[in-house]
């Protein structure tokens, strides 16, 4: 009976720590693959010296807490809209939804959009765009805030936003060759999220 008793307590612990060990296999592997992007001369957006003395990202320490499950609001006939970009021009978007999640108890919302030039592309037509800012930017972060990449639900109306996998956009590393989305206001968070990657602000000198 002793034994079977161990057997059910250790049971839950070893679904526990696989579905950790998925979770935090998916982060390392996406900043694996950033490294690389960015350290590979044919698709990294940094050029000269920025390039010669990279040698990978700082990103925050992982945690989980910031691997949440997000209720989607689909949004109703959604009208096409420009997002000011950081050259002063502007990108077609659409609105998706809204993602309602909460952190440390506390509920909050995002809203996704989809770019209309990225959903003509049969890779990318399921691929949603989430560009936010919260209290780090501008001391840890990027002062423009910070995106996601995430695809749409085969089915159901809840999604995974892992902000472990959150990056800078190009242009903060070179604002010369790059034209990135403003971060909207309605997706500014007023709390820290010391999750992803980190930002040291010497590309602009």
């Amino acid at each position: 009976m002793r034994k079977y008793i161990i057997l059910f307590l250790v049971c839950p612990l070893f679904v526990f720590a696989q579905k950790n060990s998925k979770e935090m296999m998916e982060i390392k592997k996406f900043q694996e693959e950033l490294n690389a992007e960015y350290l590979n001369p044919k698709e990294t957006p940094l050029r000269g010296d920025n390039l010669t003395h990279f040698k990978e990202h700082p990103f925050f320490p992982v945690d989980l807490k910031y691997r949440v499950t997000a209720r989607i609001s689909k949004t109703e006939n959604a009208i096409p809209f420009e997002i000011p970009t950081s050259s002063g021009k502007t990108k077609l978007y659409i609105e998706y939804g809204r993602v309602n999640f909460k952190l440390d108890g506390k509920p909050y919302s995002l809203t996704l959009y989809q770019s209309l030039d990225l959903i003509k592309q049969e890779k990318y037509k399921d691929y949603l765009f989430l560009p936010f800012r919260d209290a780090t930017n501008g001391k840890e972060t990027y002062g423009g805030g910070k995106y996601m990449d995430l695809r749409i639900p085969k089915k159901g109306n809840t999604i995974i936003l892992d902000f472990n996998q959150s990056y800078q956009p190009y242009c903060a590393y070179n604002a010369h060759d790059y034209n990135c989305p403003i971060v909207p206001e309605e997706n500014k968070l007023p709390i820290e999220i010391r999750a992803g990657v980190m930002y040291e602000d010497i590309y602009h000198h």
